[in-house]
């Protein structure tokens, strides 16, 4: 057993023991509430620049599997657990997930109290942190201190493509898929639908020009959507373009649609992040996987052209808009549902309909 530590920037120092990656790493310390969908969470490019705290006290039972990644890698800075499950059931390959972060150069920690660790987060907002295995902890702590937000660094351009890459869907429609670090079953929804071009977040519009499209989908992403670099990229595209093309957004796309119409966005407190978040829309209640820490300022949509017509019932935040004259919508949460509920797959299939009705 290693001894290892989780180090908040309030003093907060839980020991516990850890598995994965023997090395100390810095990050914003969040949690997700989600009672399965670890590996999905771990390779969710939304994640970059975190330490992810899972609330489910036991993870790992169902070990690691290629089909559950949302994307290469692990995106994750560490993963803090209440107990890692070595015993893993062989239903899905039976890897443990002590081995995958090993082979990912990512550590983790156990045996902790990650409910106390939730409810801090809760009540504090989001803490910057530390897992280290064997540094002295009030140097770690003073790093930790000092370090800037992982938000002050342009985390899309991390995980963006960097490569126009192309799926071809003979007979459909042609998407433009504007990657801000885009979860793989976004992609497969999308090329059940249409012929997909995957490109950077950063593209030269001379790009839309050139290319024969059909619609514009931006995905989600880590980070802080009124970044500097992603207002004068992905931002200043979707201004240049909204007039042009049938549009949808997921997660960091939706902040990034809101902004280029005018629209504000704002970090919360603790973000939501999880796979039960009740949404209503229609008069109709839906629940959702979450994964994000900044929201659409829902004032700020007046003058914009959006409504705001998926509401978050927990807290009344903004979890969809739809423009009152374009065909653009979007949607705070994830409805392609990997991990999580599918109550909303269907969105993929009313933007089909806002193609066709554009013909």
């Amino acid at each position: 057993m290693v001894q290892c530590r989780l180090i908040l920037e309030n003093g907060t120092i839980a020991e516990g023991t850890g598995f994965g990656y023997g090395k100390t790493v810095y990050g914003e310390v969040v949690f997700n509430t989600g009672m399965a969908g670890y590996q999905e969470c771990l390779t969710d490019p939304s994640y970059r620049g975190q330490i992810l705290i899972m609330s489910h006290p036991v993870i790992g039972n169902y070990g690691v599997n290629d089909r559950f990644k949302e994307s290469p890698r692990v995106q994750v800075t560490g993963l803090a657990v209440r107990e890692l499950c070595r015993n893993v059931s062989p239903m899905y390959g039976g890897k443990c997930l002590d081995d995958y972060l090993q082979e990912e150069g990512v550590p983790g920690i156990t045996e902790l109290d990650t409910r106390s660790l939730v409810i801090g987060i809760r009540e504090k907002g989001v803490l910057r942190g530390a897992i280290t295995f064997d540094e002295d902890p009030d140097e770690v702590l003073a790093k930790v201190r000092d370090m800037k937000y992982p938000s002050e660094r342009n985390l899309v351009a991390e995980v963006s493509t960097k490569n126009i890459l192309r799926y071809e869907n003979e007979g459909k429609k042609k998407v433009a898929l504007i990657d801000c670090g885009v979860k793989a079953s976004i992609i497969n929804e999308l090329r059940k639908r249409f012929s997909v071009v995957q490109v950077p977040y950063d593209v030269d519009l001379s790009f839309f020009r050139d290319e024969e499209l059909d619609g514009i989908f931006i995905s989600n992403g880590p980070g802080d959507p009124s970044h500097p670099e992603m207002l004068n990229t992905t931002v200043r595209t979707i201004k240049a373009i909204k007039d042009d093309y049938p549009m949808m957004g997921i997660c960091l796309g939706n902040q990034l649609l809101a902004l280029a119409f005018g629209g504000r966005t704002y970090k919360m407190k603790f973000g939501h992040r999880g796979v039960n978040q009740p949404v209503r829309h229609n008069g109709q209640v839906f629940i959702t996987s979450q994964n994000h820490g900044y929201a659409v300022d829902m004032d700020s949509l007046d003058g914009t052209g959006f409504v705001a017509d998926h509401i978050n019932i927990n807290d009344g935040t903004v979890d969809g808009m739809k423009h009152t004259e374009l065909p653009i919508m979007s949607v705070q949460y994830h409805p392609e549902a990997r991990s999580g509920p599918q109550d909303t797959t269907y969105l993929f299939d009313e933007f089909v309909g806002m193609l066709e009705e554009k013909r």
